[in-house]
């Protein structure tokens, strides 16, 4: 089988340098923001040009942390695209505020445009989600958020650790951004882990009170906080795999451009693209097939040792968590369509030629 991922092969030349971090951290205890956290946060928000990182214990607390630190609250809506992993979504209602859903462009991006027609007076920010490893047209975004009132913009990079779009890193645009270290990501712990990301002093210091019960003074808590702190163990895991994560960027745009080529011209399958602007980082590599045919072309690929899979197979607008927003099958057209077509390939950094020439022997096996 060819895994979606490989998360053994990442580890194996990684091994030796975190169990020696692990053992530093016994050494001294330092379990809760010890030292290794204070500097994964100073080296990440230096690979992505930003003045501060705030770890955190995974993407949802990240992105609702975020929210937050916006100054959001339960009479402030936030424009989500519909086509977005849920726990964007959930992580706006768990910060008080209220989701209000667009959908996206053909590429999976938010569709700016879209935007204007779901604009009311509760809503005060938008939240662009840098979707499958490359950017959110952010220029759109910028431009809108000022002519529509100075909305807030909230970032979701989960998914683009590293990606950029006309030279800006994902994360460097809005108030502040939260990003996911699960471990399938392109930087991902081994376990929950998270950040937020902010170039502004003022939100950053009410994020590290706001993760640590409202407190920057132990036992004096001036605001609302809770507990969600970047584990000690999870940065050793990050701190080590930072250094290698331009050059698994790189090895997975070699892989991408592999599958270009392999797939060129293969009827049934739309190939994604690059967005012109946008240094692509390909979290994921989703191809697109006809909705009647894709649950079955998905079978073949499984059945035949390809561990691909689907992003995401049910839009947030038909979740059942969000049936109170009303919405209806036709609703977010492109994001239901996206839903029924979309097949993910396998792509990591360690994919082999040989293993991208198996998959793409099984996709035509299977389209046949």
């Amino acid at each position: 089988m060819i895994p979606l991922v490989d998360l053994k092969a990442n580890l194996l030349p990684l091994r030796e340098e975190i169990e020696a971090g692990f053992a530093r951290v016994l050494d001294k205890t330092a379990f809760v923001l010890g030292p290794d956290v204070a500097e994964f946060e100073k080296e990440y928000a230096a690979f992505v040009q930003a003045k501060h990182c705030i770890g955190v214990a995974n993407g949802t607390d990240a992105v609702e942390l975020a929210v937050r630190a916006a100054g959001l609250g339960p009479k402030d809506a936030v424009l989500v695209p519909a086509n977005t992993f849920i726990a964007t979504a959930l992580a706006v209602v768990r910060a008080g505020a209220q989701v209000v859903l667009v959908d996206c462009d053909d590429d999976g991006l938010i569709d700016v445009e879209a935007c204007a027609a779901r604009l009311s007076k509760q809503v005060k920010a938008i939240a662009p989600v840098h979707l499958y490893g490359q950017c959110a047209p952010m220029e759109q975004v910028a431009a809108f958020a000022q002519a529509h009132g100075n909305l807030a913009i909230v970032e979701d990079a989960a998914q683009a650790q590293g990606a950029t779009r006309h030279g800006k890193h994902a994360g460097s645009w809005g108030v502040a951004t939260g990003t996911s270290f699960y471990p399938g990501k392109n930087l991902g712990a081994y376990g929950d882990a998270g950040a937020v990301i902010t170039n502004d002093d003022a939100v950053a210091k009410k994020l590290r009170a706001l993760r640590n019960y409202g407190s920057e003074v132990k036992y004096f808590h001036p605001e609302t906080g809770f507990n969600s702190r970047l584990d000690t163990l999870q940065a050793v895991v990050l701190r080590a795999k930072l250094k290698r994560l331009a050059q698994w960027n790189a090895q997975r745009r070699t892989a991408a451009e592999r599958y270009h080529q392999l797939l060129e011209g293969l009827g049934g399958v739309r190939l994604p693209r690059t967005v012109p602007g946008n240094e692509h980082i390909w979290h994921l590599y989703p191809v697109r097939v006809a909705a009647e045919r894709r649950d079955a072309i998905l079978k073949a690929l499984n059945e035949g040792g390809v561990g691909a899979g689907i992003h995401y197979p049910v839009p947030v607008h038909l979740q059942g968590a969000f049936a109170h927003l009303g919405h209806q099958p036709g609703d977010f057209p492109k994001a239901e369509a996206q839903a029924k077509e979309m097949i993910s390939l396998p792509l990591f950094p360690e994919i082999t030629e040989a293993q991208q020439a198996q998959v793409a022997q099984a996709l035509k096996a299977a389209l046949r």
